[in-house]
């Protein structure tokens, strides 16, 4: 994997374009790794100069925050914001709507201002600029696919048409569910609910979308988070439809679809 990191490309006197900041679960989820990989490949097919922070990225201290640790969420926000700030980052790209919505929306309080764009926008962008083209007959073509609408991507960032335009351009059947876009139901991961146990009622949040999702009879459920792959991977997994439906990111639909 072509990854250099920002003090490599600062000691050699270059700048890269975009910081690709990877995230925890980029970094060291099992399953996200995959969406880190397609999602660095796609950027060594297109050209673009990237860089990664290595060892010097450390939490966003999203989850700090949403749990209620607001001194532990400003020490780690500093402690990036000083690290960004000293190598003069201007623009970010991310996977994870939850760092995605922290560095754009908190860090400026805090001094950290900075272009940060989510991945789902990124690669609308590069469809749109034509640096990413699409071959004809895709492995997609006629497939069903339906889109889980991340809580902070879609109601906190209001971004819901470019996660589509990326599917869109597979060529495939992108069906709805009935609780989408500004509707859309969370998948019971955010606000911190990722490391907690659940409080007591009558279902899970993530069994609930997860059967919303079989009901569209799609064959692939594409997410753009973290948090909302693995809450819909185990929904599936409940429902013991794991052999004929699968959950992935945009960055692998895109990176399939481009044979990298």
């Amino acid at each position: 994997m072509n990854a250099p990191t920002l003090a490599e490309l600062t000691a050699k006197g270059e700048k890269p374009e975009v910081l690709f900041w990877v995230g925890c679960a980029g970094s060291y989820d099992d399953r996200y790794k995959r969406v880190t990989k397609a999602f660095v490949k796609i950027l060594n097919a297109v050209g673009v100069k990237f860089a990664v922070l290595g060892t010097e990225e450390t939490c966003t201290g999203d989850p700090a925050r949403r749990a209620g640790n607001e001194f532990l969420f400003q020490m780690q926000a500093m402690n990036n914001i000083q690290v960004l700030n000293g190598y003069g980052v201007q623009k970010i790209v991310t996977a994870c709507p939850h760092c995605f919505n922290t560095l754009k929306n908190e860090y400026p309080e805090l001094g950290g201002n900075y272009e940060v764009i989510h991945h789902a926008t990124f690669l609308q962008q590069l469809i749109n600029d034509g640096k990413i083209k699409m071959k004809e007959g895709s492995d997609f073509k006629g497939k069903k696919i339906t889109y889980h609408d991340s809580c902070y991507l879609g109601r906190a960032n209001n971004i819901y048409e470019a996660p589509r335009e990326v599917l869109q351009t597979l060529d495939a059947d992108l069906v709805e569910m009935k609780r989408c876009r500004t509707t859309g139901l969370c998948c019971g991961a955010g606000g911190a609910q990722m490391f907690k146990d659940a409080e007591k009622g009558k279902k899970e949040i993530n069994i609930e979308r997860a059967e919303e999702a079989l009901s569209t009879g799609a064959t692939i459920i594409a997410s753009a988070c973290p948090f909302c792959m693995t809450m819909l991977t185990d929904g599936v997994k409940n429902k013991e439809r794991e052999a004929d439906v699968k959950v992935k990111d945009l960055a692998e639909l895109i990176a399939e679809a481009q044979g990298l």
